[in-house]
């Protein structure tokens, strides 16, 4: 069955602690907000999401958001994720059962960048193993393994907004830029900033003094990025450079682009010479234990994925997800919806006292013509209409305003019609309608 819904989205559920500024906005909206300390398993995320009977879901990066979920919380329509990564998320069982799905691409880009900047320069310079030998007692201040960035060759896989900004700050620093990107655009953006690109992933490991990675969990054309990169990519660091090449690797992306063991294997073998890494394949919930697998290897710097955790970024992501939040729960407009990237899509300006119907679809010729013909059948005006297909998830959206509502018998005939037209009974997933003062 789809998700039916009158007027705008008034229930939220905020798990694993975005910044608490994200309360004071959102109860601003007229949004109630039901905050839970305790990172939730499946079972007790859907038991909270159906006792609340939430539309609107808040999370970061931990927990995960399932088909079985979905089909437990008929309510739920949305799922804004406070974070950049929607690796956490099924997106197919999503855009199956109408839910929307939202990121943050923009407001933790800074504090990444630092954090990869802080790690070049440390590892460079080898300050944590230094730190700690001095703390013993040790005073070594020899030359050995310690280099200047400036005049190396910084290799950037992924030039998105991250990686691109880690590139600039590389660049200030009298680094030469070298860039791997799918992404025609991204390359179009290298190149106009006079950075030099690699023809392919090998060649971005061989000609790099440094690597650092910034890709997102899927390239450019959807296929996933997990073991993207194997031992031979790491053993080929820095091989077109002098035999003085710092050959460092940072990773503060993505835990699945390799095997740990594979770059331990390329460290310990001393050609990746130190490591810095924020993220990992299997990452613990809330308290519980957990196995650093770079555990007693010194040359490889392990953080706890904090690159966005800073009292500067999480407010800055609270309040741009609230804005996101906002457009979406009162005018079903969209921004920084995963399903496409950099999409903003929304009616406009339309007369006061208009309803928004906003229905997610199947992309089968019939599920839009079934909306237009409920519309009219129901003798209302179609005053402004967008449209968007995400032909990788089988979904779309369409966002109608009309002059006046339709009844519940009109908003089930766009259901039966759509079925009869395609041929497929679940065509439309969600409707969503509601009044514009």
């Amino acid at each position: 069955m789809p998700r039916i819904h009158s007027g705008p989205l008034r229930r939220a559920l905020v798990v694993e602690h975005p910044d608490m500024v994200l309360d004071e906005l959102l109860r601003a909206q007229g949004i109630e907000v039901d905050r839970r300390m305790e990172v939730p398993e499946e079972d007790q995320l859907i038991d909270w999401l159906r006792e609340g009977r939430h539309e609107l879901l808040f999370k970061r990066s931990r927990v995960p958001v399932t088909r079985a979920m979905l089909e437990a919380c008929p309510d739920l329509l949305a799922v804004q994720l406070c974070c950049i990564g929607d690796d956490s998320v099924d997106k197919r069982a999503c855009a199956d059962h109408g839910v929307l799905v939202f990121n943050d691409p923009i407001s933790n880009g800074r504090s990444v960048v630092e954090l990869v900047v802080s790690h070049l320069i440390a590892l460079s310079r080898r300050l944590y193993e230094t730190n700690d030998h001095t703390k013993k007692g040790g005073f070594d201040k020899s030359s050995t393994e310690r280099y200047e960035v400036q005049g190396r060759v910084l290799g950037v896989l992924g030039l998105g907004n991250i990686g691109r900004q880690v590139a600039k700050v590389g660049d200030a620093l009298g680094m030469k830029i070298l860039f791997h990107d799918s992404r025609e655009v991204a390359r179009e953006v290298g190149r106009e900033m006079g950075w030099e690109q690699a023809p392919t992933v090998d060649a971005l490991f061989r000609a790099s003094d440094y690597l650092t990675v910034h890709v997102s969990a899927a390239d450019g054309d959807g296929r996933s990025n997990r073991a993207m990169l194997t031992r031979e990519h790491f053993d080929m660091l820095g091989a077109d450079r002098s035999g003085d090449s710092p050959r460092i690797f940072l990773n503060l992306a993505r835990g699945f682009l390799y095997d740990p063991n594979d770059l331990l294997a390329s460290i310990e073998a001393g050609i990746v010479r130190r490591a810095a890494v924020d993220v990992y394949p299997d990452e613990p919930r809330g308290k519980e234990s957990w196995k650093n697998p770079y555990a007693g290897q010194p040359r490889v710097v392990t953080t706890p994925h904090m690159g966005a955790a800073t009292l500067d970024a999480q407010p800055r992501i609270a309040r741009r997800v609230a804005q996101t939040v906002r457009a979406f729960a009162a005018q079903g407009a969209l921004r920084d919806c995963v399903f496409r990237p950099r999409l903003s899509l929304g009616l406009g300006e339309v007369p006061p006292g208009s309803t928004v119907l906003a229905v997610v679809h199947s992309t089968r010729r019939g599920s839009r013509k079934a909306l237009q013909d409920a519309i009219f059948e129901a003798g209302a005006s179609n005053l402004s209409s967008v449209h968007q297909d995400f032909e990788d998830h089988g979904m779309a959206y369409d966002l109608c305003a009309t002059d006046r509502p339709l009844d519940a018998r009109q908003l089930q005939r766009i259901i039966d019609h759509a079925a009869e037209l395609t041929g497929e009974l679940g065509a439309i997933r969600s409707i969503r309608q509601l009044s514009l003062a």
